[in-house]
C-alpha cells in the first residue's frame, strides 16, 4: 500500500500544556510533543504534509476552535484524517472520556472539556469523505474512547458503538452489499493507556511518553520494516517499549484492517526515492505567447515553458508533461482534466479564428480546418463541439479517454458578469483568480451554472465499483445518495412544452396553480405606511449563498414520482402535493411564504414538501388532494453545499471578513473588501454564481428525453421553495420582535424602513444584545446576511413616482445600491 497522498490528507494536532484547576499539573510536554509531530507529518522523509495541511492548538483554543479546526481538515480530507491530542484526560461515574482543556475542572469533567464523543462524531460526520480516520489520544484514561464499558477489551458491540463501524454518511446503516464493499476504508483509534490506566511524562523528558515513543519512531524509523512503515507497525513497536518498562499498554481500535493500510515513510530504509507528485502544477494554467515564447502560467506562480508549435502539440504537452490536473474530489469519482485557459496572443499563435462562428451552441462549424489538424493528430472534441469552453479527447491505450480541456478568453469563455475583469488580467493574475476558485470548489468546465452541476455530481458520483458476490469481479453499481438514473418528473412539475404533457392539456393552454408546480424565490413589494415613509433611509440586506444554504440537510428524491391520491401528509417524503393553502390567514405587512409573488393564494395549487411543511409548522392543518412522491431519498445536496460553504467562508476570509467581527468591524470591512483583493471579490463573485446556476442547471431543459440523472426540476423547486421558506422564516421572526417589517423582497435581498443608514439598527437582539437566533444576523455563513445599501426615503418616493407604486426597490438596492455607511 502506498502512503497517503499527502495533497489529499489532513491533520489536526491538540496539545493543551496549561492548566487553570490546581490538581490539574502543567503539561509543557504535551504541547512540545505536538509540534514535533507536526514538523514529522510536514517532512517528506515521514509523509510530506502541506504546511496549510496541519493545523497545530494550543492551550488558548476553546472547544469551538477544535471542533472548527476538526471540522474544517475532516471537510478537506478525502485520503486520510489524523487528529491527535496531548493534555489531561477525565472520566465521569458513567465512564465517559472527557479531554482536558486549559479551563478544565478536575472534579466536575463536564466542565471546561471536549467530550471525546462530541470529537468523534464530528471526524465521522465531516470526514465521511476521508478513507482513513485516525485519532490519537495521549491522555489518562484514553482507552475509554473504544472500551465504552471501561472493560480492558472490547466487546464487538462496544466497538462497533465506539466506531460507528456501519454509518453511511446519508444517515442509514449500511447493509449487504453497501457494507461488505467497505472493507478498503475505515476508523482507527490509537490510545497511550488502558481505559483503566494512567498516562504519564517521564521525570524530565520533552515529550508525554506514548508520544515520545511515537516521534522516536517516526525520526529514526523501524529497522526491518521496508520502505514504508504501517500504523500497525508502530503501534506494536511502541506497545512492546513500553510494556517492557511496566508502562501502561497503548491500545488500538481498527476498523476494516485500516492500521495495516495507512503507511508512513520508514526513515531506516533510507531516504525514500520520491515519487513523481501527480498535478504538481496545480490544476490549470493560462497560457500565453507573447514575444513568441509559450509560456504556461500556473496557479502556485511557477511558469512552464511549451516547446509546442501546433495545438495539438501543446495538448500532448499538457498530457505528458506539464504536471497539470486535480485529484478526484470524491473516491469513486474521476481525476479532473487539466484546463489550458488560452489569451489572445495564445489564441492567434495557435491559429484559432477570432471567434468560433456560427456552428451550433457557438461552436468552430465541424469542417473547420482546425477540428481537421486536430483529428488528423488524433484528437476529437466532445459531443458539444469547439466553443469558448472545450474539451478535447483522444484514446489512450486501453481504451480510456485522455482529456484536456480548453477556455479561450477571446472568444467570451469568461462572462464577464460573472468573472469581472479576469479575461483581461496578466496572465500570472489570471491564473491566480482562476486556480483559487479551482482549488475552493473545482476546476472550472464552463458557465457558472455548468460548473456548478460538475460540482455535484463530482461530489456524489452516480456510480462506484462493487465486487460481484457470484463471480468475485469488480462491477459498476449504484453510488448510494447519489442520482444514478434519469427518470421523468410528473406532470406538474414539468415546464411547458415537456413530453410528460402531451394530450393533458388543449394546444396553446395557460397551465393554473392546481396544474402546475411554480416553486420560485419572492419577488413582492407593498405601499409604505405614513410611518414609513417619514423614516429618513430605506436599508438593503443580502442574504448569503441562499440556494446553498437552502440546500442544506434537505432530503431529496432520488427516484421517479409515485402518483397518490389523498394521501396524508408526511414532511420526510420529497414530492410536490396538491392542496388548498388560501384558508391560511397571513399578515399582509409580510409577503405569503406560499407563493413567489408574495400574494396569498387563491384557491389549491401544487407546492413541494418544504412548502407545505411550512404550512404545518405554522399550526395549519393540510389535507393534499393529491401528490407525487419519491420513496427514495437522501440529502444529495450536502456535499455540494459543504464545499460551496467552505470555498465562501475562506474567499470571504480573505477579503477580511472572517467570523468573529463586531457588527461594526464587519461593516468596515467590507466597505474595503474590493480594495483589499479584486481577485478574491471576483472569486467570491464566482463562487455566488456557481451555486445560484448549479442550482437552476436542474432545471434545464434536456428534451425531447431526459438524457442525464441531474436533469432534476423537482430537487430545483423544493431547494428554491426552501430558500423562500427560510426568507420568510427569518422576516417573520424579526417582525415579531422589532415591529419591522419589509418594504420589498427580491430573491435573496430585503428592504426596510430605517431611520439610519446602518442595517446595525434593523438587526432583532436579545435583550442581552445578542443576536436574536432565527432572525437576520450579520455575518459571513451562508444563511446570515451581508449589507446590500441605503438610500434615502425621497430616492424611493422618486422612484415610485418615476416607475409606479408596483415598482420593487429591493432589485435596484441589489444593482446600484450604495454600500458607503
Amino acid at each position: 500500500m502506498p502512503v497517503p497522498d499527502p495533497t489529499a490528507s489532513r491533520a489536526v494536532l491538540i496539545g493543551v500544556d496549561g492548566y487553570a484547576h490546581p490538581d490539574l499539573e502543567q503539561l509543557p510536554a504535551a504541547a512540545a510533543g505536538a509540534r514535533r509531530l507536526a514538523e514529522l507529518l510536514r517532512d517528506t522523509s515521514v509523509w510530506g504534509l502541506p504546511a496549510a495541511h496541519v493545523t497545530v492548538l494550543g492551550a488558548d483554543a476553546p472547544v469551538s476552535r477544535i471542533l472548527g479546526a476538526v471540522r474544517d481538515a475532516a471537510l478537506g480530507a478525502t485520503e486520510t484524517l489524523l487528529v491527535y491530542f496531548a493534555g489531561h484526560g477525565l472520566r465521569d461515574r458513567d465512564e465517559k472520556l472527557y479531554l482536558a482543556l486549559a479551563e478544565a475542572d478536575a472534579d466536575h469533567p463536564q466542565i471546561g472539556t471536549l467530550q471525546y464523543r462530541t470529537l468523534r462524531d464530528v471526524v465521522r460526520q465531516a470526514g465521511y469523505r476521508a478513507r482513513h480516520r485516525v485519532t490519537v489520544l495521549d491522555c489518562c484514561y484514553s482507552g475509554l474512547a473504544g472500551a465504552m464499558s471501561g472493560a480492558d477489551v472490547p466487546t464487538r458491540v462496544e466497538l462497533a458503538h465506539a466506531l460507528d463501524e456501519t454509518a453511511h454518511p446519508d444517515g442509514h446503516r449500511a447493509t449487504g452489499w453497501e457494507a461488505a464493499d467497505g472493507d478498503d476504508h475505515g476508523d482507527c483509534v490509537l490510545t497511550s493507556a488502558p481505559a483503566t490506566r494512567r498516562s504519564f511524562v517521564p521525570p524530565g523528558a520533552p515529550f508525554p511518553e506514548f508520544t515520545g515513543e511515537l516521534i522516536s519512531l517516526l525520526e529514526h524509523g523501524l529497522a526491518g520494516a521496508g520502505a514504508e512503515l504501517s500504523l500497525e507497525d508502530a503501534w506494536r513497536t511502541v506497545r512492546r517499549r513500553m510494556s517492557r518498562r511496566g508502562s501502561a499498554e497503548p491500545q488500538q481500535f481498527a476498523q476494516n484492517a485500516v492500521a495495516t493500510r495507512i503507511r508512513l515513510h520508514n526513515r531506516a530504509a533510507g531516504p525514500a526515492t520520491p515519487r513523481p507528485r501527480p498535478f504538481e502544477n496545480g490544476p490549470l494554467a493560462v497560457v500565453d505567447a507573447e514575444g513568441g515564447t509559450v509560456r504556461a502560467y500556473c496557479t502556485g506562480g511557477r511558469v512552464l515553458h511549451s516547446p509546442a508549435t501546433t495545438l495539438d502539440e501543446l495538448l500532448e504537452w499538457t498530457l505528458t508533461r506539464s504536471g497539470l490536473g486535480a485529484a478526484r474530489l470524491h473516491r469513486y469519482g474521476t481525476d479532473a482534466d487539466p484546463l489550458l485557459a488560452l489569451t489572445p496572443a495564445a489564441a492567434e499563435r495557435f491559429e484559432l479564428p477570432r471567434g468560433p462562428g456560427d456552428g451550433p451552441r457557438w461552436s468552430l462549424p465541424d469542417g473547420h480546418e482546425v477540428l481537421v489538424r486536430l483529428r488528423r493528430a488524433g484528437w476529437q472534441p466532445t459531443r458539444s463541439g469547439f466553443g469558448p469552453w472545450a474539451r478535447l479527447y483522444r484514446t489512450a491505450p486501453g481504451g480510456r479517454r485522455r482529456c484536456v480541456r480548453l477556455c479561450v478568453l477571446p472568444w467570451g469563455a469568461l462572462d464577464p458578469h460573472h468573472w469581472g475583469a479576469t479575461a483581461q488580467l496578466p496572465p500570472a493574475e489570471a491564473a491566480r483568480v482562476l486556480g483559487v476558485y479551482a482549488e475552493r470548489l473545482i476546476t472550472p468546465s464552463g458557465s457558472p451554472g455548468v460548473t456548478g452541476l460538475s460540482l455535484m455530481t463530482a461530489l456524489r458520483p452516480p456510480t462506484r465499483a462493487v465486487r460481484d458476490k457470484r463471480t468475485g469481479a469488480w462491477v459498476t453499481g449504484p453510488n448510494p445518495g447519489a442520482l444514478t438514473d434519469a427518470v421523468d418528473c410528473a406532470p406538474c412539475e414539468a415546464p411547458d412544452g415537456h413530453p410528460v404533457l402531451a394530450g393533458l392539456h388543449p394546444s396553446g393552454h395557460r397551465r393554473t396553480p392546481d396544474q402546475v408546480l411554480m416553486e420560485e424565490a419572492h419577488a413582492w413589494s407593498r405601499p409604505p405606511t405614513d410611518a414609513e415613509l417619514r423614516s429618513s433611509h430605506v436599508v438593503g440586506l443580502r442574504v448569503n449563498l441562499v440556494p446553498a444554504a437552502a440546500a442544506s440537510r434537505l432530503g431529496l428524491g432520488l427516484d421517479a414520482p409515485v402518483h397518490v391520491v389523498r394521501p396524508g401528509f408526511d414532511k420526510a417524503l420529497p414530492g410536490s402535493w396538491l392542496v388548498d393553502l388560501s384558508r391560511i390567514p397571513l399578515d399582509e405587512r409580510l409577503p405569503s411564504p406560499f407563493t413567489p409573488h408574495g400574494r396569498p393564494p387563491t384557491g389549491p395549487a401544487w407546492y413541494t414538501t418544504p412548502t407545505v411543511a411550512y404550512a404545518v409548522e405554522l399550526g395549519f392543518a393540510v389535507h393534499p388532494m393529491e401528490a407525487y412522491v419519491r420513496t427514495r431519498s437522501a440529502p444529495y445536496l450536502d456535499p455540494w453545499y459543504e464545499r460551496l460553504r467552505d470555498g465562501y467562508m475562506a474567499t470571504m476570509a480573505d477579503l477580511g471578513m472572517g467570523p468573529g467581527l463586531t457588527g461594526k468591524e464587519f461593516l468596515d470591512a467590507m466597505t474595503r473588501r474590493h480594495r483589499t483583493d479584486p481577485g478574491a471579490a471576483v472569486v467570491l463573485g464566482a463562487i455566488e454564481a456557481t451555486a445560484k446556476d448549479g442550482l437552476a442547471m436542474l432545471g434545464e431543459h434536456p428534451w425531447p428525453v431526459p438524457q442525464r440523472p441531474t436533469w432534476r426540476p423537482d430537487i430545483r423547486a423544493a431547494v428554491t421553495a426552501r430558500a423562500r421558506i427560510n426568507m420568510h422564516r427569518k422576516m417573520l421572526t424579526s417582525a415579531r420582535r422589532t415591529g419591522l417589517h419589509p418594504l420589498a423582497v427580491f430573491g435573496d435581498y430585503v428592504v426596510y424602513a430605517s431611520n439610519s443608514p446602518s442595517p446595525l439598527d434593523l438587526l432583532p437582539r436579545t435583550p442581552e444584545g445578542e443576536p436574536l437566533l432565527g432572525g437576520f444576523r450579520l455575518g459571513v455563513s451562508p444563511g446570515m446576511v451581508t449589507y446590500a445599501g441605503a438610500r434615502t426615503t425621497k430616492w424611493f418616493e422618486a422612484l415610485r413616482a418615476e416607475h409606479g407604486p408596483e415598482f420593487n426597490i429591493a432589485q435596484d438596492i441589489a444593482t446600484d445600491g450604495g454600500e458607503e455607511l
